[in-house]
């Protein structure tokens, strides 16, 4: 009698690739001159980083009375956009350590971009604060360093301090997880690399790589432990973030659930940045058979889930201000929905949750196009969310004499331009400097490129 033993999991890695291959095909871009539709990205990047830089100049110059604020809406640009790219900065650390952790090999293809990622999203994120204090030469005040003012001191009870520590301390483990990650991968291009610049620098940043079984040994303890110390920082920082609003006394921002709902929200916005970001890779540096439609699939059934927490959030808002009795609260989300600005927030919920649910459809999901369109949407989805979190729930206060509508300045959109200008400025030089896959992991998958073979078992029936 014989049995047929069914494949057990799709290819990790399609085209039958050696570990030369591998090696070969990841450093293609890094060897060979940029293709044109690089330095088409390129230049319209840096043009948005330029106007980025001479907007912030005039603002630093002139003063913040250059973006649309006025005496009931203080925050509105400045803190959408912060919080928009710390949630987006998530999405690296999620990828790369809680995935880790859990041993899912499908990870290794996409955790490189991801953690740089995470890196340039910080650095745009950490712009806007400091323009809002309209004096960003100062900003070094918020650190509690031993000084000569006296009884002046940081507000360690204030949420706006703790985003200091938490980001910071966010990027600085984030980065060094990253740069852990790489040390083999540089250690490989020093190898690779003729004498020069190239491979003193390479060697340089491989600290001395040798790739016995030791160095294997205290890589993976080390990579180890700062995926677990990175991990809670997934939930800590946006948690941290969203005390800014859940700490006030603002009607509708002061409700107990926004640390898992802010949490939910930067892992979903995150997810849908990486997966753009690996649509476009896979396509524009030919990387099809290391970024397979598997690992499209799989961070779209991520999407998924989070869309779904982030629905049931929003409905959980309006059920609570409706349970409490509160006027105040109730008048916001109903303001939200039906007054002057519902357009932002039906904008919000069709982006959010309603898009995301096609990707319940295999054949949807699984489709190039209808994906990059749909983590698109989502993109814009959760712009939109933080800014109806914000806007929505100030520009109508507590005193209608104190109502005010709020329109964005062009200096606010040209600052937002800029940031995506220096987001993938600096994620394209990433690209033409450093692996953005690494190569080390991805061979560590090669075994787990084919399928299962198909193999007759032949049972033998007792005497």
């Amino acid at each position: 009698m014989s049995e047929t033993a069914p494949s057990l999991r799709p290819p990790l890695i399609t085209g039958d690739k050696s570990l030369a291959d591998v090696t070969r095909d990841i450093c293609a871009p890094m060897d060979c001159k940029p293709t044109g539709w690089w330095w088409a990205a390129f230049i319209v990047s840096v043009l948005a980083l330029i106007l980025g830089v001479v907007t912030v100049w005039y603002q630093i110059a002139t003063g913040i009375g250059t973006w649309g604020l006025n005496k009931t809406v203080g925050w509105a640009f400045d803190i959408t956009n912060f919080v928009f790219w710390v949630g987006i900065g998530h999405a690296g650390t999620l990828i790369s350590a809680v995935l880790f952790l859990f041993r899912q090999k499908w990870r290794t293809a996409v955790n490189r971009s991801a953690e740089a990622m995470t890196l340039f999203a910080v650095m745009c994120a950490g712009i806007f604060p400091l323009i809002h204090m309209g004096r960003p030469w100062l900003a070094y005040w918020m650190l509690p360093y031993p000084n000569t003012r006296g009884s002046l001191w940081v507000n360690f009870k204030s949420p706006l301090l703790w985003d200091v520590f938490a980001i910071s301390t966010y990027l600085l483990i984030s980065a060094v997880f990253w740069y852990v990650g790489l040390i083999p991968d540089m250690a490989t291009i020093r190898d690779r690399s003729k004498a020069g610049l190239r491979q003193r620098i390479t060697s340089l940043l491989a600290l001395g790589w040798d790739g016995s079984a030791r160095t294997w040994h205290r890589y993976e303890t080390v990579y180890m432990l700062l995926a677990g110390l990175a991990t809670p920082l997934v939930f800590s920082v946006h948690t941290i973030v969203s005390m800014d609003f859940a700490t006030a006394v603002i009607p509708g921002w002061h409700t107990t659930i926004f640390p898992p709902y802010f949490v939910a929200g930067a892992i979903f916005s995150g997810l849908a940045m990486v997966t753009t970001l690996m649509i476009v890779a896979r396509t524009t540096m030919h990387l099809e058979n290391y970024i397979t439609m598997n690992h499209i699939e799989r961070m779209c059934l991520l999407m998924l889930s989070m869309g779904c927490i982030v629905g049931l959030a929003y409905g959980t808002e309006f059920f609570m201000a409706a349970y409490s009795g509160n006027g105040y609260e109730q008048f916001v989300f109903k303001n939200r929905a039906f007054g002057s600005m519902a357009w932002a927030y039906w904008t919000m919920v069709v982006c959010n949750v309603c898009v995301p649910q096609l990707l319940w459809i295999r054949k949807l999901r699984t489709c190039l196009p209808v994906v990059f369109v749909i983590v698109i949407l989502v993109n814009v989805g959760m712009w939109f969310e933080r800014f109806v979190i914000i806007v929505t729930s100030l520009y109508r206060d507590f005193l209608p004499s104190s109502w005010a509508h709020y329109t964005p300045s062009l200096v606010e959109f040209a600052t937002f331009i800029g940031s995506f200008g220096l987001f993938f400025t600096c994620f394209l030089l990433f690209c033409r400097i450093a692996p953005a896959i690494a190569i080390a992991e991805i061979k560590g998958a090669a075994h787990l490129k084919k399928p299962p073979a198909r193999v007759s078992i032949v049972k033998e029936n007792a005497a």
